[in-house]
């Protein structure tokens, strides 16, 4: 079976095409700046150079066509004919309360998507774009929507409801969702596998890490707790999102800056976090490089996401009454070996030790704990176009 996981940003578009009985890739790309003068497209297939295109796209429609063509050109594409994609998955953000798993797209499948508007402005509708482009383009093959909120909904009341007046959720739907449900969903499942885990009594922490952050903590493969909320600000300092802050913060600068709604959502999701705090980047490389050359708001910036991650596996080990292992995932939680060192120096009361040898790895599936420690740390790279086709694959051959 072959699976084209897409991925819609606003004006994006990432895919990956996966033959399944080999579970391997076939080919993959990212489409940029779709509806804005420059879009190019970056199609890389193994043992074939890297293709780059340079032509205006004007919507996800002309970039999903712009996609397939690719993948059947004769030169750089690996298909013969589009006939031979059996299935399509869709990475949708928010699927609010109503889905509890991945489901197969029909007009009330739809129907939600787009209610969930609201939820996830800047990321649903393009969902929905390029679930209605594929589906016009591909006529006849099965699409499945997968949610990054789904994972997330085992977590009990207590972990998702908020203390508002009760109707607000009853009436609104305001309540913690979390996201990053596939990655979470990935690397939790083979933490089971690589340590054996699987069926057992297993407490665990998965920590996404890296530009957008969140941590689940997750008992016996079920998420009970998620560090995102009903829209992926709350939670973690990230990148340039502020995360978890007083409420009345946002009603105090809008008074004293003369803010509008937009600018403040603006200046919380877009201006601050890790590059608000340091005044170098968004990007943790540069920030580390600017705090070891002495750069005090840099040591900062990277001091307290440190801690905001510590904090947050205290309070998850609390919860579940212990954690067995904790994952490090994402591109920060995969390959700084400084990061994952500075969030684990204060966990030792739970049984964390880190092995600096082991540590040094990046990017790859790695026990990083010294023999001796009862809580294992370990790495593992995630895969959400996998998961995606995982999902995808088994909800067609229903």
């Amino acid at each position: 079976m072959k699976i084209l996981v897409v991925n819609c940003g606003s004006s994006s578009l990432k895919y990956q095409l996966l033959d399944m009985d080999a579970k391997t890739e076939l080919a993959k790309g990212l489409l940029e700046r779709i509806g804005i003068e420059g879009s190019e497209l970056t199609h890389e297939a193994p043992g074939k150079d890297k293709t780059k295109l340079k032509n205006y796209v004007a919507n996800h429609t002309e970039g999903i066509r712009l996609v397939l063509d690719t993948l059947v050109h004769p030169a750089y594409g690996v298909l013969k004919s589009m006939k031979e994609v059996d299935a399509v998955g869709h990475r949708v953000v928010h699927g609010g309360a109503k889905f509890t798993e991945s489901a197969l797209v029909t007009e009330e499948v739809m129907k939600a998507i787009e209610d969930c508007i609201v939820f996830g402005p800047l990321h649903n509708p393009a969902n929905i774009a390029g679930i209605r482009a594929c589906q016009e383009l591909m006529p006849g093959v099965p699409q499945v929507a997968v949610f990054d909120t789904a994972f997330h909904q085992t977590m009990p009341p207590e972990s998702f409801v908020y203390a508002l007046p009760y109707e607000a959720y009853e009436k609104h739907g305001i309540r913690r969702y979390g996201f990053h449900g596939t990655s979470h969903c990935y690397v939790s499942r083979r933490a089971e596998e690589f340590l054996n885990k699987k069926g057992q009594d297993f407490k665990l922490i998965t920590c996404h890490l890296g530009n957008g952050a969140s941590l689940a903590a997750i008992l016996n493969g079920k998420c009970i707790d998620t560090s995102m909320g009903l829209t992926p600000l709350e939670g973690l300092v990230m990148g340039t999102r502020c995360g978890s802050i007083d409420p009345d913060i946002v009603d105090f600068l809008i008074d004293k800056e003369g803010f509008t709604t937009d600018q403040m959502k603006d200046y919380m999701n877009k201006q601050s976090g890790i590059l608000g705090i340091s005044g170098v980047s968004s990007d943790f490389r540069d920030v580390e490089e600017a705090a070891q050359a002495g750069n005090e708001r840099a040591k900062l910036a990277w001091n307290i996401f440190a801690h905001k991650v510590r904090k947050y596996i205290g309070a998850y080990a609390a919860i579940m009454g212990g954690v067995d292992a904790i994952v490090f995932t994402a591109g920060l939680g995969e390959n700084s070996s400084s990061m994952r060192l500075e969030i684990c120096k204060t966990l030792g009361f739970l049984g964390v030790s880190i092995d600096p040898e082991k540590n040094k790895k990046r990017g790859l599936e790695n026990d990083i704990s010294t023999d001796d420690a009862k809580c294992r740390v370990i790495v593992i790279p995630t895969n959400e176009e996998l998961m995606i086709a995982l999902d995808t694959q088994e909800i067609v051959a229903k």
